[in-house]
């Protein structure tokens, strides 16, 4: 039924949990995965003239980003080869975390989505936010929610 599973991942504990869970279900299912990695871009205010963000800044921002995200999807990619899982990574620069993860496995042809939450109760939700329940409660996609 599910053969293309969409995994964003950030280099956390508990993306490595989404690793591992998505791995050992896409093995169940014969599916493929497309791990996921949205790196931060700049926010708009801390590049204007008057930011003091020069270009020089800007390049070692991308460049670190560039490092964190290759170093986790090979990371990835080695899990998913040892379980025998086939594996493709995409990382993408966007303000938007949510729109992000939901635009993207569309565009991969992903038919689900793979995430962890936090468990945080109300409070810490309202507090920090969830792009898991933002999802699950936007997407076009089916979400499966690991804990």
């Amino acid at each position: 039924m599910y053969k293309h599973l969409f995994v964003p991942v950030d280099g956390s504990e508990l993306s490595g949990r989404a690793m591992e869970g998505s791995i050992a279900l896409a093995r169940q299912l014969g599916a493929r995965i497309t791990g996921f990695v949205v790196e931060p871009d700049l926010p708009l205010s801390t590049v204007s003239p008057h930011s003091g963000v020069t270009s020089e800044r800007m390049k070692a921002h991308e460049d670190a980003n560039h490092v964190h995200s290759e170093a986790l999807l090979a990371k990835f990619r080695e899990r998913a080869d040892k379980a025998g899982v086939a594996f493709g990574g995409l990382t993408v620069t966007a303000y938007g975390v949510d729109h992000a993860i939901m635009e993207e496995a569309e565009k991969a042809g992903c038919d689900m989505i793979v995430m962890v939450t936090h468990g945080r109760g109300a409070i810490g939700q309202f507090l920090f936010g969830s792009h898991t329940q933002n999802i699950v409660a936007q997407s076009q996609l089916p979400v499966l929610v690991l804990h």
